[in-house]
């Protein structure tokens, strides 16, 4: 097989609208791992989030979680942080103060924590259906801990707003803010994307580009797609995110993820 590592964004690609997996794409998952290739979920949930899908598929091994901000390598014995990128609370103190003000809601994340201020009825079904069980707390300014990402939800177009203003203001300093759905927004360390993060991997196994396929649908994986050999976007992706991709699969409702291994994988062993 010339790909020995498969990337795949799990949300709007692996998943369909549903968030769940279609049989047949569990079943050429495994067809493509039993071939000796490896298969990583790179997403922006965080750990506890991902793994049931990766247990899902019948796969153990690295995932690469808070878009490129967190690896963690999982297996029967648990969970082990392989690599990270924090920032300090003191970095995003301007942004807090902005959500706050605005009744914006947000949470900030260690690798595998998550804590928010407040919680609605909204939010809550919004963990709910990304497998999330955030800790509350009062102040998440007196948690004292290097974090790997902070994360807003809202409507798109509040935060169409936020993106428009924090890029004028550039009141996320050093870091790093990516759109990763239209109902997230995204904040972590300049270092931090899906690319680096697979790079970084690639390099641990002694994998080279070439011969990496990554799969994705959004802006937050388009390093990840630019890295790979062979970058392919779903077709719900948006379409600058498919004109940047190498290949274009089905969308993640029509199986892409297994058309795309049956063709580039599959079909060629």
């Amino acid at each position: 097989m010339k790909f020995k590592l498969i990337a795949l964004d799990v949300d709007g690609t692996l998943l369909d609208d549903d968030h769940n997996l279609t049989e047949r794409t569990k079943q050429t998952i495994q067809d493509v791992h039993d071939a000796g290739c490896h298969i990583v979920l790179c997403t922006g949930r965080a750990p506890a989030s991902t793994l049931p899908i990766l247990q899902e598929l019948g796969l153990e091994g690295t995932m690469i979680t808070h878009n490129g901000a967190a690896t963690v390598y999982a297996d029967e014995k648990g969970q082990a942080l392989v690599n990270e990128f924090t920032f300090t609370l003191s970095e995003i103190q301007p942004m807090l103060d902005y959500v706050r003000r605005e009744g914006i809601h947000f949470d900030v994340c260690t690798p595998f924590n998550m804590y928010i201020e407040r919680i609605g009825e909204e939010e809550r079904l919004m963990y709910q259906k990304y497998l999330i069980s955030p800790k509350l707390v009062t102040d998440v300014t007196e948690l004292g801990i290097p974090l790997v990402k902070l994360t807003l939800f809202g409507q798109p177009e509040v935060l169409d707003r936020v993106q428009r203003e924090w890029d004028e203001q550039k009141l996320y300093g050093d870091l790093r803010m990516i759109r990763s759905g239209d109902l997230f927004i995204d904040v972590m360390s300049a270092k931090a994307n899906k690319g680096n993060a697979l790079k970084a991997l690639a390099d641990e196994l002694e994998i080279e580009p070439e011969a990496i396929m990554a799969i994705g649908n959004y802006y937050n994986d388009m390093e990840m797609m630019a890295f790979a050999g062979l970058g392919i976007a779903v077709a719900n992706s948006p379409e600058d995110v498919k004109q940047a991709a190498d290949e274009v699969t089905a969308s993640n409702n029509d199986e892409g993820v297994h058309q795309a291994l049956v063709k580039y994988c599959l079909e060629l062993v």
